[in-house]
């Protein structure tokens, strides 16, 4: 979610940045596979058992079985990905290859590949994305000699430093002191998701802190300035599914760092709120209440009042254009000329549900929005009354809390 508290105010050819794809063999290609001696494409099977290698290598730590099947024009670039993995707890590691066909060249190959990873006590399925490969032949034999990735990952950026927490991960490429930060805020955050929230998710979140905003954006598939005055993002809200298998907290240091400390914290507990409720979060639940809730799990205990935490709906109130309707989609956007509108009219929405007809009436309205339906239906099974009612009261209460 796009929860900052300040509020909003590339690459070469072949190294594409977007989201959630393991580019373990990433950056540009490193030869030119006209270069390649001619012959016959490889059948599937050989490519699949070179990728195999390659993999069962990184997982344990040889660098030399890793480099192998890399040609040498690429293997400066695959060494210093392999180092920069170093620290990062790789539980699994895969590659299936798709299919196998010439390179566009006439003189090597390409593969279309499933690249799969999980970190370790933390990922339960394996983030997947797709690649393509460009294999050159020497001497009979294939070797991987370039690739293009949809995504930047933060192993692509530097060597990833690792500091866990009692119920976090953090990665980034900072020291160990920079992002302790995070995790000891995550880890607070965690028990007072699941105060709100309940079991049924991991109760770990995942942190990954880019070095700035510019390389925030490269891991999220965006142009550098897209998220500069966002704190933090949570991947599965930009095109994860409601079975997503890992998401990812991406922290913008720079704005992450404008914040006070009571803001960090807010910001942490919204985007682990995120975490934990993904599962029961559909495309019938209204951003609203998505994001509405996550702040309201965020503020939950920190004693802001409502003006004090929805400073630009309250100056709204004041002139007279308070908003008459809740909050829609295209409110949530980055560029949206009301963002933060929207967020504190989203949390007045959620926190008057849990003033009005108590916390677990609130958790049961958010997983009921998943199950399909009108929101109409939901609040009427649930609270008692129809969307207009709602609505009305909504408008009510902001100008009752913020006047």
């Amino acid at each position: 979610m796009p929860a900052a508290r300040t509020r909003p105010r590339t690459a070469a050819p072949w190294c594409a940045a977007v989201l959630a794809v393991p580019a373990l063999l990433a950056g540009c290609s490193g030869t030119d596979p006209r270069a390649a001696d001619a012959g016959a494409l490889p059948a599937v099977p050989a490519v699949q058992s070179v990728l195999d290698r390659h993999a069962a290598a990184l997982l344990r730590h040889d660098e030399t079985a890793f480099l192998a099947d890399v040609d040498p024009g690429f293997r400066e670039r695959q060494r210093q990905v392999f180092r920069n993995l170093a620290a990062v707890p790789l539980d699994a590691w895969t590659y299936r290859v798709v299919r196998v066909g010439p390179d566009g060249a006439g003189a090597g190959a390409s593969a279309q590949v499933r690249v799969g990873y999980r970190l370790t006590g933390y990922d339960t399925t394996p983030v997947t994305s797709d690649a393509d490969l460009t294999l050159a032949r020497h001497d009979g034999r294939w070797y991987v000699a370039g690739d293009r990735h949809d995504a930047q990952q933060l192993w692509d950026q530097g060597p990833v430093r690792v500091v866990r927490g009692a119920h976090s991960l953090v990665l980034g490429t900072e020291g160990p002191e920079a992002l302790r930060g995070y995790a000891d805020a995550a880890d607070r955050a965690v028990p007072a998701v699941r105060r709100a929230w309940g079991d049924g998710w991991s109760g770990r979140v995942v942190v990954e802190v880019p070095s700035s905003s510019a390389r925030m954006a490269a891991l999220l598939h965006a142009v550098p300035d897209t998220y500069a005055g966002i704190a933090a993002v949570t991947t599965g809200e930009l095109g994860g599914t409601a079975g997503a298998p890992a998401d990812r907290v991406i922290i913008n240091p720079e704005a992450f760092g404008e914040l006070s400390a009571l803001g960090r914290q807010v910001v942490i507990t919204h985007e682990t709120t995120h975490v934990a409720t993904r599962a029961a979060t559909t495309a019938t639940t209204p951003l609203w209440l998505s994001e509405g809730f996550a702040d309201w799990v965020g503020y939950s205990g920190t004693g802001r009042t409502a003006r004090q935490a929805a400073p630009e709906l309250s100056r709204d109130v004041a002139a007279g254009t308070a908003p008459r309707s809740l909050p829609s989609a295209a409110g949530f956007t980055t560029t949206a000329g009301g963002l933060a509108q929207s967020y504190e009219g989203a949390w007045l929405a959620c926190r008057m549900v849990a003033g009005e007809w108590g916390d677990a009436k609130l958790t049961a309205l958010y997983r009921a929005a998943a199950t399909g339906g009108s929101l109409d239906t939901h609040l009427r099974a649930v609270l008692g009354i129809g969307l207009d009612d709602f609505t009305a009261r909504w408008r009510a209460y902001v100008q009752r809390e913020l006047a």
